[in-house]
């Protein structure tokens, strides 16, 4: 049962997302330019990054992660507070990208619960806008029937 309060509080939280960039190799610099005039994230709400996760909602993973970093990468994930979400930014941050070594993760699903994959080598900023735009379908969603979705399947390529 939703009353115009649980839509008020959806509309709220959606437009008011405290982003962690873990921000790691090459994407690094399209994730900046999201943030630039041109393409303004900040009307979408997204524009103020955190950079303590206890302050921080959403989670933005830049860029390759390798084995040595997941450990760092899976505390700062633990220290959110919930409801946490969670955007993985970049080929190499879903699926490992054209690494195929054994210091690469292939894909961080593998250490945190993935919401919204944005792939990429890198992401062209309106498809950063575009997985913005799904992961705050899925706050709305999680405000109006009380339930978190289920993270997004990794996608599969392939060659």
């Amino acid at each position: 049962m939703t009353s115009r309060l649980d839509e008020a509080i959806g509309w709220a939280r959606k437009f008011s997302i405290f982003q962690y960039p873990f921000v790691t190799a090459c994407c690094g610099m399209e994730y900046m330019a999201t943030a630039c005039s041109h393409y303004d994230v900040d009307r979408f709400g997204a524009g103020l990054p955190r950079f303590s996760p206890r302050q921080a909602d959403v989670l933005f993973v830049v860029g390759t992660i390798s084995h040595k970093m997941a450990p760092v990468l899976l505390r700062i994930y633990e220290q959110m507070a919930e409801p946490k979400w969670v955007v993985a930014f970049g080929v190499c941050t879903c699926t490992g990208g054209f690494y195929d070594n054994y210091a690469t993760v292939m894909g961080i699903d593998t250490i945190v619960p993935v919401d919204i994959y944005i792939p990429g080598c890198p992401p062209r900023p309106e498809y950063v806008l575009d997985g913005l735009l799904k992961l705050q379908a899925k706050i709305q969603n999680q405000r109006e029937t009380g339930e978190r979705s289920a993270p997004e399947p990794r996608p599969e390529f392939s060659v």
